[in-house]
């Protein structure tokens, strides 16, 4: 039998619910501990420079193994 991590993080994804992604952790066997957001970035050109710009935010939670 393989033995789960005690941590592990869970990405809301493109198309799912944060309802969906607790459920998906739920299903795991892991319950949410902390929530965080994290910036995706892309390069835009302006000026004829390449700058990075915050395209997004992807919301990421901390899951902690049930026992």
């Amino acid at each position: 039998m393989e033995k789960k991590p005690s941590k592990k993080k869970f990405a809301v994804e493109v198309g799912e619910t944060i309802s969906d992604c607790l459920d998906r952790m739920a299903d795991e066997g892991y319950t949410p501990v902390r929530r965080m957001e994290e910036p995706v970035f892309h390069e835009v050109k302006r000026n004829g420079r390449m700058e990075p710009e915050v395209k997004e935010q992807r919301i990421v939670f901390e899951g902690k193994l049930l026992q």
